[in-house]
């Protein structure tokens, strides 16, 4: 029988290295996992009690297609609190994570044909989409020399494009865009007639005293804001994030949202109201200091590990690290220090075609002692391949 030929992109290759470890700790094997994006502590205690109020004397019917009022209202408020930018409830679509809200996006701003840019090494499920739905996906390669984010004048040295997706923090480098920067690219992006995707799903996760600027600013210009509860608010499986739309974009994501899913789980929705709490922001600000916690120790053992070429962690929780000086390509570094070491990373080919075979993503989304252990570990097993 046939298969479509927008199914055939490649698989998330973290995924499957989270399965491997997963199946060694069934195993019995203690297997540390630094290669998941995923918080280890999970949804705030205020958010599981609501829930579980929900589940006992809550309606769990059907919400609205672009989510509940109440939820929508809570988000609109967030961004009035954070950055002191009016959103209407109205331009805010409840999603189921923010990969049920690219998958939304793109198919409302983007046609078959269109070419969509992206920086590199970049989160491998916006090109495997944007494939799939039959757009041409523009690679734009960034470097140090940029901080492995996107400028105009590489938008300017490409042919002509229809979107840009951005992300600040980045996956995998957690580097961050200059608030300049940003504006520079959305108006470039409203003057071009190019729909600007702003990846936000890190924002709070940041090592600094200032939040990063959103694109919720340049609505105007026609850009898209992507968010999500999963990694500040620490509420993966809970599969809930949201746009902050244009007014052009309201109606079509409506539409397409009622007839792709109905509506976002109705327990997450109800129950991430909570997250926007006085309780629920201390939950996520506490883990955020984890992770600052971590991180410190991580950078600070950098000369033990010998990684001395590192993307700038300025946000998120990953350090994207060159290990090429091994010897070894990143997939086969990865594969023996899971078998040999007990520590999952992913391989940077999850996130560069090109160059990834010398980089992994290490996450530190977890406590200062696993990350520890983990160093320990890499530090005796690297002694072993010299």
């Amino acid at each position: 029988m046939k298969v479509a030929r927008r199914a055939h992109v490649p698989p998330f290759a973290v995924m499957e290295i989270l399965a491997a470890a997963n199946a060694r700790r069934a195993a019995g094997e203690h297997v540390l996992n630094l290669c998941a994006g995923e918080p280890s502590t999970g949804a705030s205690d205020v958010v599981r009690q609501r829930a579980i109020d929900l589940l006992t004397a809550g309606d769990l019917g059907y919400t609205e297609s672009l989510g509940s009022p109440g939820l929508r209202a809570a988000i609109a408020q967030h961004y009035r609190d954070w950055y002191d930018v009016d959103v209407e409830p109205s331009r805010i679509a409840v999603t189921t994570g923010s990969s049920g809200g690219f998958l939304l996006a793109f198919l409302a701003a983007f046609d078959v044909g269109d070419r969509v840019a992206l920086a590199v090494p970049g989160y491998p499920a916006y090109a495997n989409i944007l494939a799939a739905l039959g757009c041409e996906v523009v690679e734009i390669p960034c470097g140090p020399e940029t901080r492995y984010q996107p400028t105009v004048a590489q938008l300017e040295a490409i042919d002509p494009v229809d979107g840009l997706v951005v992300a600040s923090p980045a996956n995998p480098t957690g580097t961050m865009i200059d608030p300049a920067e940003l504006a520079a690219l959305a108006t470039w992006c409203g003057d071009h007639g190019v729909r600007l995707v702003s990846d936000e799903i890190y924002h709070g996760i940041t090592y600094d005293t200032s939040q990063p600027p959103t694109a919720a600013a340049y609505l105007g210009s026609g850009a898209i804001v992507v968010n999500s509860f999963s990694k500040y608010w620490a509420m993966t499986g809970w599969r809930l994030g949201w746009l902050v739309l244009p007014d052009d974009l309201v109606a079509p994501v409506d539409a397409l949202a009622g007839n792709v899913a109905l509506c976002p789980p109705a327990l997450a929705q109800h129950a991430g109201v909570a997250a926007f709490s006085e309780d629920g922001y201390a939950a996520a600000r506490a883990n955020v200091e984890r992770y600052a916690a971590a991180r410190e120790h991580l950078l600070a053992r950098l000369p033990e590990l010998g990684w001395t070429r590192i993307a700038p962690a300025d946000g998120a929780f990953y350090l994207y690290a060159d290990v090429s000086a091994s010897g070894l390509d990143s997939v086969t570094w990865c594969a023996r220090l899971l078998d040999e070491a007990g520590v999952a990373l992913t391989p940077g080919t999850d996130f560069d075609p090109v160059d990834g075979h010398r980089w992994v993503r290490l996450s530190f989304a977890s406590s200062v002692e696993v990350v520890r252990e983990a160093v320990d570990r890499i530090v005796a097993w690297q002694a072993t391949l010299a």
